[in-house]
């Protein structure tokens, strides 16, 4: 009998259905800020004539490098929040609707309401970053050897987010209205908000508030029964010569995550603003009709899987949460009518011109096809060590630039406009993506294998905090490209994020024997 229960928790795709309303939380919330944020940088930096601010580069990207910065350091103090007070459920649900509001108040264009808007967005993602993911980890804490998979899973959430909330707000912003672009994306958090809310039925006793939460009670009893039996107390053995090593290797590999965000983060900066002003968008002839179908075929592929999984999710659930199955389901049926008019619109064109915005949806786009690549070379025999993954990340990262550079030669000194090919900017969107595959997913995952389970919260701050300087970087490197293209040149520019990033992957490379000595066989 226990057997058959075990096995029905499991009845979705493989998985609990309750990871599923987690999935598209997530991708929800995704949605809103990778859409919010496609947009940012352009509408700042759009003349006022055609709708936008008019700001300059530099002030633009300096406000991005702040908010983007900021919204990896709240989610420490979100999730102390979640553990002392509201629990994780109450805590993704609140900072779901202070995001709602940031978005609201964003699309109504005013100084004040824009600053508004950013802080709740950042106060929001505090306190949902971290939480929403805490409340996966807790649902498979009695099945370890299925969280990996749900975490898989959960990822992929994160990035269909991102590719839908990038092409659709990005699209609405651009071609219609500054304020619909980043109203959709206030629409859809809000939606997402309330298919979690009537979805916590599913998550057993999984994130209620302290005085509500039995199952921590649970996982310690279990625990202590464990440690009586014998099992699990191999970090009681670590010495304490080893383990200081072990956090010098975190502190080395934080440091140099700083150098890749502050370089990765350039995408929805200085990246951008190549795509808007230097790149020629404007496609005609056959080359328009290969892009309308390629950019429908990459539109409607994932959206139809993605559907699918809904469909799954309602034959398992619907009588169980039918309001927020209900809810799901409608705001599905308002994306699909979006992506049918976006491309009858491009269809009925006699060109196409590509929106600054869509280049960003490459990344997700690389990322859900090389993900499963990438995955079974980490658990083969040729899985390099930390430090060897990390320089790779950081030298294809600055290949990626090198190919800007290479494609921005032919512009000169100061120029403010170009028209150069678009293929530099896929080339580097792919070489960042394989950087990123290298570092981004399993930063943390090294930190949890080196650091004690009871200091693991601490240092995945530490972890942040290295994420948040970088990001902050991002914004005030980016917000030299002005400067530096008047006094010298665009590819001067890129060559700064060419050779800084590769030049400090090499130098992991070379300190991979001491990295590895320092690791203690941890792999």
């Amino acid at each position: 009998m226990e057997a058959t229960k075990s096995t029905s928790e499991f009845s979705l795709l493989g998985h609990k259905p309750s990871l599923y309303v987690l999935f598209f939380t997530e991708m929800w919330e995704r949605f809103s800020y990778y859409g919010m944020r496609a947009l940012l940088v352009l509408f700042l930096t759009t003349a006022m004539i055609d709708g936008g601010w008019g700001w300059s580069n530099e002030e633009a990207l300096g406000l991005y490098g702040i908010y983007t910065g900021l919204v990896y350091l709240t989610p420490i103090f979100g999730g102390l929040i979640a553990d002392k007070f509201l629990g994780y459920q109450k805590a993704v649900a609140l900072g779901a609707l202070i995001m709602t509001l940031g978005h609201v108040s964003m699309a109504i264009e005013t100084p004040t309401s824009l600053y508004i808007g950013l802080t709740c967005l950042i106060l929001g993602n505090g306190l949902f970053k971290p939480n929403v993911t805490s409340i996966v980890s807790g649902l498979y804490d009695k099945h370890q050897e299925k969280k990996d998979g749900a975490f898989t899973i959960f990822y992929m959430g994160v990035n269909a987010g991102a590719f839908l909330g990038i092409m659709l707000c990005g699209y609405v912003g651009e071609k219609v209205s500054w304020s619909w672009g980043f109203g959709l994306a206030g629409i859809f958090m809000f939606l997402g908000m309330l298919q979690f809310w009537f979805g916590r039925p599913l998550f057993e006793k999984v994130g209620l508030s302290p005085k509500e939460d039995l199952h921590e009670k649970e996982l310690e009893a279990e625990e202590h029964k464990s440690h009586e039996k014998g099992v699990d107390v191999k970090e009681a053995h670590v010495p304490s010569n080893v383990q200081r090593d072990r956090y010098i290797v975190v502190g080395i590999l934080a440091f140099f995550t700083i150098f890749f965000w502050a370089a990765f983060e350039q995408a929805g900066g200085s990246m951008t603003i190549f795509a808007n002003n230097y790149t020629n968008r404007i496609l005609e002839g056959g080359s328009a009709n290969i892009f309308k179908i390629v950019n429908t075929l990459i539109t409607v592929i994932p959206l139809a899987v993605i559907t699918w999984v809904i469909f799954k999710l309602f034959a398992q659930t619907f009588s169980r949460i039918t309001l927020s199955n209900t809810i799901l389901g409608f705001s599905f049926l308002i994306i699909w009518g979006i992506v049918i008019w976006m491309l009858y619109r491009e269809f009925n064109s006699d060109s196409a011109e590509v929106p600054a915005s869509w280049f960003g949806i490459l990344n997700s786009l690389f990322i859900i096809t090389l993900a499963p690549l990438f995955s079974k070379i980490w658990e083969s025999k040729y899985n390099p060590s930390a430090a060897m993954k990390f320089g790779i990340g950081l030298i294809l990262l600055g290949a990626g630039f090198g190919f800007l550079a290479f494609g921005s030669q032919s512009i000169p000194q100061g120029a403010e406009t170009a028209a150069v090919s678009m293929i530099w900017l896929i080339f580097a969107y792919l070489f960042h993506t394989l950087g990123e595959l290298c570092i981004s997913p399993v930063g943390l995952s090294y930190v949890s294998k080196l650091v004690p389970a009871k200091l693991i919260g601490m240092m995945f701050g530490i972890w942040y905090l290295a994420i948040f300087i970088g990001n902050f970087s991002a914004g005030k490197l980016g917000g030299m490209i002005d400067k530096i293209t008047a006094e010298y040149s665009l590819m001067t520019f890129f060559l700064i994020f060419t050779i800084v990033p590769a030049g400090a992957g090499v130098l992991l490379i070379l300190i991979n024997p001491v990295m590895k000595k320092l690791m203690h066989g941890v792999r």
